[in-house]
């Protein structure tokens, strides 16, 4: 087995793929890979924020106008809520123009840099990369999650299992460069030194578990357990998040300046969002459809494949929090689960300054229904 395998840069922007880049160097590579959003991209940004949307004057005529959404990944099932949105309206009836889904990935720029520099409105992130940002001057929140479980995991063979973080002491680890914080956090958070395993230094395609040359690999649950099983590697995995480190993820980032004076345009948008990820939760084989043969028609993607990651990112979208208060949603116990698992990934900041649910709350008072 070889190149069947290729998985390249799956888990990059959730390991917090540019946190090891000053505040400087990420504006930098901004400005670099800022290409990587493609004319009608960075067109869209700047007229968002040209748009005067205060007096309902917009460009296009409609109430919010155009903005630029990017993404934490490819287009791929992963962002099946705004595919809803985007193709069933919600975003229209909700009072923008359009909203540009700017596809994220290995050689675009980091979220935090694109909203630091206004090329974007609104971002999906992970808590430990915007931490990074806003501990090193990004003036930005996170104002809901569509995950409340990070996707992160340990992956490896079915017949000499590693059940949990325990299991993993004397054992051959293949860790993705750019993961080593989250996976060292892991050990961290469960009493283990990076001395108690052997971390082998690994890129994205897994073939070495395949192969037998390390016994677990850090994996992203709903892709590559699924995709070996697919090939005929039998496996299983534990989740970082059940193991004393549970981190959201696909987190919903703005600039403060955008709750401070656009609070009606992000609720309206957070309506937009609500109302799509409910319709892919409710429908993971048409979340596949509009990914493989719309929004990611692209990618090549696999249409069993991406449904049932479809069906797997469901345990991650909904909980029992999620149902009882609302899909995004975070409780105050769910947020400062967040700060110290940040902080054993030598992450030091307060919820205050990471976190504000209060726009989403609103969002929920004003529209009880949203919850049905």
């Amino acid at each position: 087995m070889t190149s069947e395998f290729d998985f390249a840069g799956r888990e990059v922007d959730f390991a917090g793929r540019r946190t090891s880049l000053s505040r400087r160097s990420l504006l930098r590579y901004s400005a670099l890979a800022g290409v990587a959003l493609g004319g009608a991209g960075l067109l869209a940004a700047c007229g968002s924020a040209a748009d005067d949307s205060s007096n309902g004057s917009t460009a296009d005529g409609s109430k919010f106008g155009t903005v630029a959404v990017q993404l934490s990944w490819l287009k791929n099932i992963e962002f099946a809520g705004e595919y809803f949105a985007d193709s069933k309206g919600y975003f229209k009836e909700a009072g923008f123009g359009s909203v540009n889904l700017i596809a994220g990935g290995a050689a675009s720029t980091s979220v935090e840099a694109g909203l630091d520099t206004g090329k974007i409105w609104l971002g999906l992130s992970a808590p430990q990369t915007t931490a990074k940002a806003v501990l090193e001057g990004l003036p930005g929140k996170i104002i809901g999650t569509t995950y409340q479980k990070n996707p992160f995991a340990i992956v490896s063979s079915a017949a000499k299992p590693i059940k949990n973080p325990e299991d993993m002491r004397g054992r051959k680890i293949g860790v993705q460069d750019t993961n080593q914080l989250i996976f060292k956090a892991l050990l961290t958070a469960n009493g283990l030194k990076p001395s108690d395993v052997v971390i082998v230094p690994a890129q994205y395609d897994p073939t070495p578990l395949a192969n037998g040359e390390v016994d677990g690999w850090v994996s992203y649950v709903t892709n590559e357990p699924i995709t070996l099983t697919a090939k005929g590697f039998a496996n299983t995995h534990f989740l970082f998040a059940d193991y004393n480190l549970p981190l959201v993820a696909e987190t919903l980032t703005v600039k403060q300046s955008t709750i401070d004076k656009e609070r009606e345009k992000l609720k309206a948008f957070l309506v937009a969002e609500i109302k799509g990820w409910k319709d892919a939760v409710a429908d993971p084989a048409e979340s596949a459809r509009l990914a493989v043969e719309v929004y990611g028609k692209d990618q090549k993607l696999d249409l069993a494949e991406q449904t049932k990651e479809a069906v797997a990112q469901n345990d991650l979208v909904t909980s029992a929090d999620a149902t009882a208060n609302g899909l995004l949603t975070m409780t105050d116990k769910l947020i400062e689960q967040n700060i110290t698992a940040l902080r054993a990934a030598d992450l030091d900041i307060k919820a205050e300054q990471l976190f504000d649910l209060s726009v989403l709350r609103e969002v929920y008072a004003e529209n009880p229904g949203l919850k049905a």
